[in-house]
């Protein structure tokens, strides 16, 4: 099995544009259940420039986790994808939820 960081890195640069993802479901689709808490630690500490689609994974509401200019930053990144995100950065789960085939 690859290592937790690798699966991670690949199953969210899956996520396509237009869908988002919760880090618990990133975690078992990696093969780590209740590993929610250690996908958002793996992706808060990304390089800056990275281009992997960070902003796509959101807590298990369906809301970004950030606070300040950081929340702002996600929410932009997914308006500019088409999602539609409210001011407490809450995403409707029932229509961008990525739910991969197979």
């Amino acid at each position: 099995m690859k290592p937790f960081k690798d699966q991670v890195y690949f199953i969210v640069s899956q996520i396509p544009k237009n869908q988002i993802t919760s880090y618990g479901r990133v975690a078992n689709m990696a093969g780590f259940p209740g590993y929610a808490r250690h996908v958002g630690k793996l992706l808060s500490n990304l390089p800056e420039h990275s281009t992997l689609p960070w902003f796509r994974v959101l807590n298990s509401k369906g809301k970004i986790s950030l606070k300040g200019a950081d929340l702002e930053r996600q929410k932009r990144c997914l308006e500019q994808e088409g999602v539609e995100v409210s001011t407490t950065g809450q995403v409707n789960l029932k229509k961008y939820l990525w739910r991969p085939e197979g």
